[in-house]
């Protein structure tokens, strides 16, 4: 509780200008300090755990409770079992929150980072190139919001390996209002077998399956959504060939991944913080912060990865669980010898 009131403190004092700047309601930024509080909570929520469990278990140790409790005859795997029991409950707590509860926070923060914080989008990046379904295929070099346009689109139909038709337009205005595209200086290519013919019009109006927003991708909104809609959206990039799928599957797969954490992070806390020492609280804390940043260091690497390298998502996001969990089995095994 300490350390999300403190960082709710680092995140006003970042944010203030913006405040300020753009007259947000006092009462809109309460409420967006009442979502960010489970939004930080759930992303350092391993930290948390490993954090708190080295400086209750230091505390024990220091007062030699540790030692008295094991001289008594107590195994020290019946000693570690209430903390094993506590982080499966923390830790189930977790998965429940980052699946659905969490999301809900982080649309309201998202809507907010929208109206008052983040710059508006005025364009998509240049040349776009989708897979809208298994027939329609896109290409845009660029679309812009603020005037309404976008530059030398291009859709084709194409069926097994023959392409049925070509439209293509120097420019595209889409009307919300008849979900159409209106066509500047368009060309419609279209292959019968042996047959194919060339229309050239100066105007053409056509409905397509896609919309200017599906041109776009943001994927500062992958927090946002809640499990079910990630999946769906996923998939729906992924047949769209979009680049940047690999960042809303680390955010899926993290969401399972981070509870995980939080229970190998238990092990090695109670593990490290069980031996007195001449340094006391101080050095098991020192030593828990100082892996806290490590395990970070190694999440934030294995992400890089992922998304610069092609490593898959799956695999970059449990690296560090997997690492973690070697240290934590040799621990545990170092301790019961």
């Amino acid at each position: 509780m300490i350390l999300a009131v403190i960082a709710c403190v680092i995140d006003y004092s970042q944010k203030v200008d913006y405040f300020v700047e753009r007259n947000a309601p006092a009462g809109e930024i309460a409420f967006y300090f009442v979502n960010f509080v489970p939004h930080i909570t759930a992303l350092l929520f391993p930290l948390f755990i490993f954090i708190s469990t080295i400086f209750f278990t230091s505390k024990m140790a220091y007062k030699t409770e540790i030692i008295a409790t094991l001289a008594a005859g107590v195994s020290f795997q019946r000693f570690l079992r209430p903390y094993v029991i506590g982080s499966i409950i923390l830790g189930i707590v977790s998965l429940v929150a980052n699946h659905w509860v969490v999301p809900e926070a982080n649309k309201n923060i998202t809507e907010f980072h929208i109206n008052y914080i983040w710059p508006k989008k005025v364009a998509t990046d240049n040349n776009v190139h989708l897979r809208m379904n298994p027939h329609l295929f896109v290409y845009i070099e660029g679309y812009n919001f603020n005037e309404g346009f976008g530059r030398k689109l291009s859709v084709e139909t194409v069926e097994g390996t023959l392409l049925k038709e070509k439209v293509t337009a120097e420019r595209a205005y889409y009307d919300s209002a008849k979900k159409e595209w209106r066509l500047v200086n368009a060309m419609v290519r279209t292959n019968d077998g042996m047959k194919e013919t060339l229309v050239l019009k100066p105007e053409l109006r056509r409905k397509f399956s896609f919309t200017p927003e599906d041109l776009d991708d943001d994927n500062r909104n992958k927090e946002s959504m809640t499990t079910p809609e990630l999946v769906r959206y996923t998939a729906r990039e992924k047949q769209r060939g979009r680049e940047s799928v690999n960042y809303y599957l680390i955010e899926l797969h993290k969401r399972t991944a981070q509870p995980f954490a939080g229970f190998i992070l238990t092990i090695i806390g109670a593990c490290i913080a069980s031996r007195k020492v001449r340094g006391g609280s101080g050095l098991h804390l020192a030593l828990g912060i100082a892996l806290s940043a490590l395990y970070m260091l190694f999440l934030q690497f294995s992400q890089t990865f992922s998304t610069n390298a092609g490593l898959d998502p799956l695999i970059a996001v449990w690296i560090p669980n997997f690492i973690f969990g070697v240290v934590a089995v040799y621990l545990f095994w170092k301790q019961i010898k």
